[in-house]
């Protein structure tokens, strides 16, 4: 099984899951009337709209690239998210209404003990559920199927403080208790949705990974050869599960298409082997400029040499990132 078809397995289940979960919830308020566990429910209809939606995503984002997508249909997973985003922040607003008007206007709660069994058995798949798909998603670079899960496990941690607040009412008797719980809880599903759209929208604007880059530059300095004179103008993006990487490489101005070719490739195949992603690779080549080139190059016996060898460049995010050359 590829990974596209790992990553669709696994929305499938989420999709299931959120159907009858979001009908225990439903059912688990009708018991109740609780706009606590009416919280809960409110989370859980997301839930349901974003995973068929992400699994639509996901099934466009496994088809391979075309004519009018030459860098494939990735992004498909970021749009997936941000709706994701955008519809667990409308969730909390909503929630934060239904709690204001439950504060002027309460309703009297029942069947607490039933109602607490049914989220609290919701929240245990959830979070089961929740930890797969952030497991599947980081191994296989899906922001899809991460959201997925982060949503998940943000849907868990508030059935689990919607269960306190209502234990707290049950013992108490404190009527104002369930809007309050609510409340708070409405405010932490906003702010996980800010967070999804946060980190979507940095993908669809192309946003560069930082941390992916450094890392990079790191294993280059870590294997560079002598005819690798210099790296820049780096520039990396990913889209789904590939990662598109885009560098200039300086080598001698003497060397043959072929051995260009042959340097090239040396690049492309360290790049590949480095990451777990599916990786494009494209090197354009640049011949060195003697003599100001000549400083920083270490090529042994260099015939047509005309300054010394004065020190290796030290390849950083910062001058590798560079549009310019360095010499």
């Amino acid at each position: 099984m590829n990974t596209h078809q790992l990553n669709i397995k696994v929305q499938t289940w989420v999709v299931m899951a959120s159907v009858v979960l979001f009908a225990l919830k439903i059912f688990a308020f009708y018991l109740t009337n609780s706009v606590a566990i009416l919280t809960d429910a409110l989370e859980s209809t997301v839930n349901v709209v974003t995973g068929f939606t992400g699994l639509f995503a996901l099934r466009v984002a496994a088809r391979p690239r075309d004519e009018n997508h030459p860098y494939g249909h990735g992004k498909a997973e970021l749009v997936s998210a941000s709706l994701e985003g955008i519809l667990i922040i409308v969730a909390g607003l909503i929630i934060v209404y239904e709690s204001l008007i439950n504060l002027q206007h309460h309703h009297e709660i029942q069947s607490l003990d039933a109602g607490m069994l049914i989220v609290g058995f919701s929240a245990v798949v959830n979070y089961s559920l929740g930890r797969w798909c952030i497991s599947v998603g980081k191994r296989n670079n899906s922001i899809a199927l991460q959201a997925s899960g982060k949503h998940l496990q943000s849907d868990t941690w508030t059935t689990v403080g919607i269960i306190v607040g209502l234990l707290l009412l049950r013992f108490t008797g404190i009527g104002w208790i369930d809007s309050a719980v609510a409340l708070i809880f409405a405010l932490w599903i906003i702010v996980e949705g800010v967070s999804i759209l946060r980190s979507t929208v940095s993908g669809i604007m192309d946003e560069s990974d930082l941390a992916l880059v450094k890392d990079l530059i790191h294993r280059l300095n870590a294997v560079r050869r002598d005819n690798w004179v210099d790296v820049h103008n780096l520039r990396t993006l990913k889209f789904g599960n590939t990662l598109h990487v885009d560098c200039h490489l300086t080598i001698p101005w003497y060397l043959q298409v072929r051995d260009g070719h042959d340097e090239a490739a040396a690049l492309e195949h360290m790049i590949d082997e480095a990451y777990d992603h599916h990786v494009e690779i494209f090197v354009h080549l640049d011949a060195c400029i003697p003599p100001d080139s000549c400083r920083i190059c270490s090529v042994k016996d260099c015939t047509e040499r005309q300054r010394p060898f004065e020190e290796r460049l030290e390849w950083t995010s910062a001058n590798v990132i560079s549009n310019s050359r360095h010499y």
